[in-house]
């Protein structure tokens, strides 16, 4: 019996090889459990040390110290290893990313390369051939090396000595800003056409990758730009630090600023045509810091905030309850969040649902975002006294239908706007607070009657955005009972038994496992039971007590149902809400 045992098994054992072999000796991973996992990563195309720390089934730092004990290759911790662009240079790209491999010195004919399998034999092969180098290999964790190549194929990516003539439409991009001037290219922006070119690789790389923001920011002895993608800043470049005045100036103009001016802040705006049917605005701010000008660009593209109702994430019952007043023909609906929270995108997803022949919708914005056809958009401008107060003014000598004021920042404008809501008209408008039931109290903190609120607002919606976990790597994670309690799961959620939350764990076709983001919301309708809280001075925690009575979610409820869902993780929304 045992020797037909031992011949059934000895097949099995006869298929592992190299790396898998040493670990499954090792009691790091189960024999038949390795079998599936090189079955599952060979289906799926990827490598197989990252399919086993993807899913928990060994930690990096145990594969690859059993790695460098097994094969006698030295064990290095990239964390504390310079990248250096220039090695890197030295493989194409496409190896970098089907091998995960990271050059890290050349020393004479010898190539020193970052690996987390070292029996990759495959991958050495390919980059000898490609470089004519010797390649020694170094283990490193696999976790830790997927972020370091997604990085430093980033960085080569738009570094200076990477570009070349056949960058997309670089030399034909046509750029202007809200004030054209008689010649559109200076002397400078001609003899200086790499920087103009780095600078226009960089925006469109910001474009392609659905960023929302570009930060160029000086410092002593270097020089960073930054891309805020799905809400979190990423660096993607590190230019010389002798640029920056270069780039600086560059920026300026085609913003059309003040290039001589460096002492004071400076908006201005650029238009980029990309194509006949498509443009794209970006907000310039600079601010002059220590070591010269930092300077942001906001990404303000129409196509992308413009997705509809039902891809913003509200709840079927929030939803319905936003339609509800949208359709009120008077009455205040608030949105309130922090900046970069969405606010305007959920305020223009309103205001294309009602932008319809028979109604007649103006806005007052600072600036306006996104250009919306039929709706008659003013930028308020309060250094020729055109404020919010004073467009809403003018609007109501128009025979306005829907009013959004971009936001409530004083108590006039908050007196005009309510007014306006009292007669007829349905306003729309933002408020920087942190929750809901803050933005009835906030009002009454900025002079607002008490019964001039309960009898015009509506309706107040908060926000967040949360990144989404990529459908195609995101994983199940184990949570204990007790600990998803303390996380505010409810009980009869916790005890079911289909009861997974998910974690993000990274691929080729995310960004740290994370792709797009989507909206968290808190909507409270104001009843009359909270109508009378406020007309008797009640505080903010009296109206969220009304409001869960009365079966309403406040965000972190509205949160953990998206963690439910799947469709984000238990981290992500810590990171965005309050327990």
């Amino acid at each position: 019996m045992n020797e037909n045992a031992s011949a059934m098994a000895s097949p099995v054992r006869a298929v592992l090889s190299g790396l898998p072999q040493r670990l499954v000796q090792d009691g790091l991973v189960d024999e038949a459990a390795m079998l599936d996992a090189i079955a599952g990563a060979r289906e799926r195309k990827t490598h197989l040390v990252s399919w086993l720390v993807s899913r928990e089934m060994a930690a990096a730092r145990d594969i690859a110290l059993a790695a460098a004990q097994e094969f006698g290759v030295p064990l290095l911790d990239l964390d504390a290893v310079n990248i250096d662009l220039d090695t890197v240079r030295l493989v194409n790209e496409k190896l970098l990313a089907k091998h995960r491999v990271l050059p890290l010195v050349k020393r004479g004919k010898r190539l020193h390369v970052a690996v987390s399998d070292p029996t990759n034999l495959h991958a050495v092969d390919e980059i000898k051939f490609q470089t004519g180098l010797s390649i020694e290999a170094v283990v490193v964790e696999d976790d830790k090396l997927q972020r370091a190549v997604q990085k430093a194929i980033e960085q080569v990516d738009t570094s200076m000595p990477a570009l070349g003539e056949d960058d997309f439409a670089l030399d034909n991009l046509e750029i202007t800003s809200d004030e054209e001037t008689e010649a559109d290219v200076t002397r400078d922006d001609v003899e200086d056409a790499p920087i103009v070119r780095f600078v226009n690789k960089i925006m469109l790389d910001a474009i392609r990758r659905n960023a929302s923001d570009i930060h160029f920011e000086p410092y002593e002895k270097y020089y960073r730009i930054r891309l805020r993608i799905d809400g979190v800043l990423r660096e993607i470049a590190q230019p010389p630090v002798q640029l920056a005045t270069k780039l600086a100036a560059r920026l300026k103009v085609m913003s059309r600023l003040d290039i001589a001016e460096r002492r004071v802040p400076q908006d201005g705006r650029i238009k980029m045509r990309l194509s006949k049917n498509r443009s794209i605005d970006f907000r310039v701010s600079s601010c002059p810091t220590l070591f010269g000008e930092k300077i942001v660009l906001r990404i303000l593209d129409a196509s992308t905030a413009m997705m509809g109702i039902d891809a913003l994430g509200y709840e079927p019952f929030q939803k319905e309850l936003y339609l509800k007043n949208l359709a009120r023909p008077q009455g205040m609906i608030l949105v309130t969040g922090p900046t970069g929270s969405g606010k305007t995108v959920s305020l223009y997803t309103g205001l294309a649902i009602l932008n319809v022949e028979d109604t007649n919708i103006s806005t007052a914005e600072d600036p306006a975002e996104i250009v919306l056809p039929g709706v008659n958009q003013v930028n308020v401008n309060p250094k020729v006294g055109l404020t919010f107060a004073s467009a809403l003014r003018a609007f109501l000598r128009q025979d306005p239908d829907v009013i959004m004021v971009g936001e409530v920042r004083d108590l006039e404008t908050a007196e005009i706007a309510i007014k306006a809501a009292q007669t007829g008209h349905l306003v729309l408008s933002t408020l920087h607070t942190n929750d809901a039931p803050q933005t009835l109290t906030r009002l009454v903190d900025m002079g607002v009657k008490p019964y001039a609120i309960a009898t015009s607002v509506s309706l107040i919606i908060a926000q967040r955005l949360a990144r989404r976990l990529c459908g195609h790597c995101k994983a199940p994670m184990d949570l204990p009972a007790e600990a998803a309690l303390r996380e505010g799961f409810a009980r009869e959620q916790v005890e079911r038994p289909d009861f997974r939350v998910y974690r993000a764990v990274g691929c080729s076709q995310c960004t740290d496992g994370f792709k797009g983001r989507v909206g968290i919301y808190e909507v409270l309708p104001v009843t009359e039971a909270i109508g009378r809280i406020i007309l008797e001075g009640g505080s903010a925690p009296h109206i969220r007590d009304q409001a869960r009575k009365e079966g309403g979610w406040d965000l972190r409820a509205a949160a953990l149902k998206k963690v439910l869902d799947g469709v984000t993780s238990l981290e992500e929304v810590n990171r965005v809400t309050v327990d």
